[in-house]
């Protein structure tokens, strides 16, 4: 998943800083999830397939 939201960032040229601002998503979560310590809950992925205009089966695909 997380490097489906790299691709992200990198498509939409912002940074994790960026994405926190707007979402308001911890940016210890979105590192958690680099690091495999937590996965994402819904409630969260679709505040980013939101803030990215991407369905939230994006961040289910193989990368």
């Amino acid at each position: 998943m997380y490097k489906q939201f790299e691709k992200l960032l990198k498509k939409h040229e912002t940074t994790i800083y960026g994405v926190v601002k707007a979402t308001g998503i911890p940016q210890t979560t979105l590192y958690e999830w680099k690091s495999g310590r937590s996965t994402p809950k819904v409630k969260t992925l679709k505040k980013l397939a939101d803030y990215f205009s991407v369905p939230i089966e994006y961040f289910l695909e193989d990368e």
